[in-house]
């Protein structure tokens, strides 16, 4: 699927990652040694089952938690030694997240779901209006702006969820499981929409899923079995 430039940095390297958590008196080891590196503007999928371990890894690329061994490094910082509020940082700044559920404030429209995410990264207020109008149109909402969720088809909200994701101009966006709730039509327009900004707003999208539908979409798919990665047969 596309060779990589010899020059090129990437964006996101794992290296050796561990993670175990505590519960009903004992330990569950949930990565067991991920390595894994996302180059920049490209659509990675990590497959696999509930429970093999995905949303666990995702939520350490996204600095949302940190792992017991290894390294994660972000545009060359090192995401695993950065504090709270050093991690809160670079997510505000770098990092967008879709959900499985979209997450939408549900008394806001499109447009203001899109502008509280402009908001909470510190943008500049006269950027917004531009800014907004043109992340709505490219997922193709540019006549839903004003509608509330409620109002919505599931895969009109996801792709505000995108529009929300991508208005700050992260680098890297994670996905948890974003066509899930979506069916194959819908799933088809949001993974169409991913390629679109990926090519014109220079941003890496990686993604949990198990959904074999849409694999072929995706430059490189990581299969996740028992937290470690397996070659696909």
């Amino acid at each position: 699927m596309g060779g990589v430039i010899e020059s090129e940095e990437p964006l996101l390297t794992v290296r050796s990652v561990h993670r175990s958590f505590q519960t009903a008196g004992r330990k569950i080891h949930v990565l067991k040694g991920i390595d894994m590196t996302l180059e920049p503007n490209r659509l990675f999928m990590l497959r696999g089952r509930s429970g093999s371990g995905k949303t666990t890894l995702l939520n350490l690329i996204g600095g949302l938690d940190q792992p017991d061994e290894g390294e994660i490094f972000f545009r060359g910082k090192p995401f695993h030694r950065l504090k709270d509020d050093q991690r809160t940082e670079v997510r505000r700044k770098d990092i967008g997240f879709i959900f499985q559920t979209y997450a939408l404030m549900p008394l806001l429209s499109a447009w203001e779901n899109v502008e509280l995410s402009l908001r909470m990264s510190g943008a500049p207020k006269s950027q917004w209006k531009d800014r907004i109008k043109y992340c709505l149109e490219l997922v193709g909402l540019s006549k839903r702006m004003n509608h509330r969720p409620f109002e919505m088809s599931g895969g009109e909200q996801q792709r505000v969820a995108i529009a929300k994701a991508i208005a700050h101009r992260p680098s890297l966006i994670l996905a948890d499981e974003p066509t899930a709730e979506l069916d194959s039509q819908m799933g088809a327009q949001v993974m169409s929409v991913f390629r679109t900004i990926i090519d014109l707003e220079n941003i890496t999208i990686c993604m949990t899923t198990h959904d074999p539908t849409i694999l072929e979409v995706a430059d490189h798919v990581f299969e996740m079995v028992d937290g470690k990665f397996i070659q696909p047969e």
